[in-house]
């Protein structure tokens, strides 16, 4: 029988080093990719995984979009409300009022962090709530309506 280094548990160490570089660096919002710790590591990505999945588990970590892993802070509230009404808060919350010009998708895209098409469905849901007015291809969009309390919840 050979000598080499049993793979058991090999996920958990790894998870326990993440959570020590997590400890130690009190503004990481983001842990290492799966190819970081493949490398630094010398593991392959399963373990990589499996050692995610137990951050996860912890409430250490969540996934983040794009397929990486955010960090999870005690007290630190991560707005889990779908898309489209996140974006249509942005109405109240800047003051737009009916008439007014609504920021792009490929804006909107940047400030939330995830892909213009994700952002482009969130916003059909808005215009067929009659919250936007659609702007088509190279038209801007505006805002149609100041959505209300029970519009938005």
């Amino acid at each position: 029988m050979s000598q080499q280094a049993s793979p058991r548990g090999t996920f958990m160490k790894i998870a326990d080093a993440v959570k020590s570089q997590i400890e130690a660096d009190p503004h990481m919002a983001e842990l290492p990719s799966a190819a970081d710790l493949m490398r630094d590591y010398k593991i392959s990505r399963g373990v990589a995984l499996r050692a995610f999945a137990v951050l996860r588990q912890e409430g250490v970590a969540e996934p983040a979009p794009g397929g990486r892993w955010r960090v999870v802070r005690a007290g630190a509230g991560v707005d889990r409300r779908p898309l489209d009404q996140r974006i249509a808060d942005i109405i109240t919350a800047e003051g737009l009022e009916a008439g007014e010009a609504f920021p792009s998708a490929s804006t909107l895209a940047e400030r939330f962090g995830v892909s213009r098409p994700t952002v482009a469905k969130a916003l059909e849901k808005l215009e067929t709530a009659g919250v936007l007015a659609g702007g088509g291809q190279g038209k801007v969009r505006t805002v149609r309506a100041v959505p209300t309390r029970e519009e938005r919840s």
